[in-house]
């Protein structure tokens, strides 16, 4: 194994891209390596790459890409495209999850959270509802150490008794305990778990078949790799993850979590976008979409310049994901924008979604009238 040559660090080690209008697919493409490193070398900060012939490339469709595009593969295959650790795009699903939840009348949007899972004393204590903790307004700290805890009882006590540090409803700080919250409501109020809940919501009626929590071992070869998760840098020491989540937390909450934990892959996070655009089989009446897309968005980010470029500004929506995944839905010209990337390979950086806005910009350049498609 050699080390990468001084000043080589690009934004990731490889990415799918998928984007489309309406039921035609405008762009779906495979750059760079699945996997690429065997371990990070921190005396040289330096990702260690592997022999050549073990880099495995990224794939949509059946079709291989190394460096440069290979355009001479099979065609579409989606048993075969690369498989994502989607990080906090699995907040989208539990977001939709709620919202069936909703339809079917199991909770009320300005319901109490204690009063679904009395547990949470301190949600009840505080008064904390369902929409504050869809909207990220509880007041809850972004995170906890949770997977400094011995036991899972233990871990689920901290969060029972974790009071928010600001008034709930009165100010919008992104939190991962939010959808931990949300969760076990929706567990509590159905009887099912968050696993059984995607997939009997969500990806079975969508024939989402390479989507889901915990991939099984035979699904390794098409899974990209994420971190060489050591000490300071990472929270656990757990060497290079592949097929297994990223997420400390979730990782220690068993792999199903409703802030992370979901896998999946560029070709079937577009039916999912093509459903809620209303181009697909729907996994929600439109009212429910609409209030779940519309401004301020439940789950769901709207009008995030930062990582949307310039399909900002006209009602898009989407999210991002730490591992280097992001999502957008862009209802003013019935389009999405999938981008999964494995940018914490072999060692998370500091954030910098300028591609993922660069790819929303030339997306929307490409819809506006007069202009030619992708």
């Amino acid at each position: 194994m050699r080390a990468l040559p001084e000043g080589e660090r690009p934004w990731c080690a490889g990415v799918v891209v998928a984007a489309g209008r309406g039921p035609d697919v405008l762009v779906e493409e495979a750059f760079g390596w699945a996997v690429r490193y065997a371990a990070y070398d921190e005396a040289t900060d330096r990702g260690v790459e592997l022999p050549h012939e073990r880099w495995v490339p990224m794939r949509t469709g059946g079709r291989g890409a190394g460096p440069v595009r290979d355009r001479s593969g099979p065609g579409p295959d989606r048993g075969q495209d690369t498989v994502f650790d989607l990080a906090s795009l699995t907040k989208l699903f539990t977001t939709i999850v709620a919202v069936r939840c909703l339809e079917r009348g199991e909770i009320d949007l300005d319901g109490r959270v204690a009063a679904y899972a009395p547990e949470f004393t301190a949600a009840a204590e505080h008064g904390i509802t369902v929409r504050q903790l869809l909207t990220h307004t509880s007041g809850l700290l972004p995170e906890l150490p949770l997977y400094d805890y011995d036991s899972h009882e233990q871990r689920l006590a901290r969060l029972h008794t974790e009071p928010p540090t600001t008034a709930p409803g009165t100010a919008r700080r992104y939190s991962d305990l939010n959808f931990l919250l949300l969760q076990r409501v929706l567990e509590r109020v159905t009887g099912r778990s968050l696993a059984h809940l995607v997939r009997d919501d969500i990806t079975r009626p969508l024939g989402m078949t390479a989507t889901r929590y915990r991939p099984p071992r035979a699904w390794l070869p098409r899974i990209a790799a994420t971190e060489d998760q050591r000490h300071p840098w990472a929270k656990l020491d757990r060497g290079m993850l592949r097929g297994v989540v990223h997420d400390e937390n979730a990782y220690a909450l068993g792999g199903v979590a409703g802030h992370a934990g979901l896998f999946s892959t560029a070709a079937e996070l577009t039916l999912l976008c093509r459903a809620l655009l209303g181009g697909g089989p729907p996994v929600l009446r439109p009212e429910s979409v609409e209030l779940m897309l519309a401004a301020p968005g439940l789950g769901f980010e709207v009008d995030q310049r930062w990582f949307m470029g310039e399909l900002a500004g006209r009602g898009a929506a989407g999210h991002t994901g730490f591992t280097g995944t992001s999502l957008v839905l862009d209802r003013a010209t019935s389009s999405y924008l999938v981008l999964l990337a494995n940018t914490v390979h072999p060692r998370r950086r500091p954030a910098d979604s300028a591609p993922r806005a660069a790819a929303g910009t030339a997306l929307a350049r490409a819809l506006r009238p007069g202009t030619p498609g992708p």
